[in-house]
C-alpha cells in the first residue's frame, strides 16, 4: 500500500500509460486535488488514492490509463 504522506505538493501525476493528468494540489482525505491550471476547465478535479500504483520521487502513478483518469476525475482536457 502506497503511504499518501509520501504525496507532496506539485508532484506531477500520470496514468498508467505516462499520460499527464495534472499536479498535486494537496492530499484530501481519500483523494488527491488536482491544481486547477492544469484542468481544460479551470476547477479543481479529484483523484482517489485507491487509483494510485505507485509513488516515485517526483511522480505519482495511477493504475488507469491517463484517459480513463481524466473521465474519473471528471476533467475533458486533451
Amino acid at each position: 500500500m502506497q503511504d499518501k504522506q509520501d504525496i507532496r505538493e506539485h508532484m506531477k501525476v500520470i496514468g498508467s500509460d505516462g499520460m499527464p493528468i495534472g499536479k498535486v494540489d494537496h492530499v484530501e482525505g481519500d483523494q488527491i486535488k488536482l491544481t486547477r491550471t492544469d484542468s481544460a476547465d479551470g476547477q479543481h478535479h479529484y483523484v482517489p488514492l485507491s487509483s494510485v500504483a505507485s509513488i516515485e520521487e517526483d511522480h505519482v502513478v495511477l493504475s488507469m490509463s491517463g484517459e480513463d483518469a481524466r473521465r474519473a476525475a471528471g476533467d475533458a482536457a486533451d
